[in-house]
């Protein structure tokens, strides 16, 4: 991971994280590159995973780059659904519709 996951970094992710519009998904790589860390989307996924312990934050809108929920996550589909978010037959966010433009 290079750097330590020090408060900075994760506060970092989560004030992206915190930009994502209603009915909008973004990426975890999407996020990492935006704090100018490409290659560490597992980083942002393993910060989303504690964000509860830092506040209150949108995570139910990041999902990985094809649209997938997170595996452990029980209730992102909905929350997103009740945003608008629509979802593929596949049961994946359409990234093509749904990703935010940032």
């Amino acid at each position: 991971m290079g750097k330590i996951l020090d408060e900075l970094l994760i506060y970092e992710i989560l004030s992206v994280v915190e930009e994502i519009p209603e009915g909008k998904v973004a990426s975890y790589g999407q996020i990492a590159r935006l704090i100018g860390r490409d290659r560490n989307s597992r980083l942002v996924g393993k910060v989303l995973s504690m964000a509860e312990f830092y506040g209150d934050y949108p995570c139910h809108r990041v999902v990985n780059h094809a649209g997938r929920t997170a595996p452990h996550f029980r209730g992102q589909r909905e929350l997103l659904l009740d945003e608008g978010v629509g979802f593929r037959q596949n049961g994946c966010v359409d990234m093509k519709k749904y990703q935010w433009n940032c």
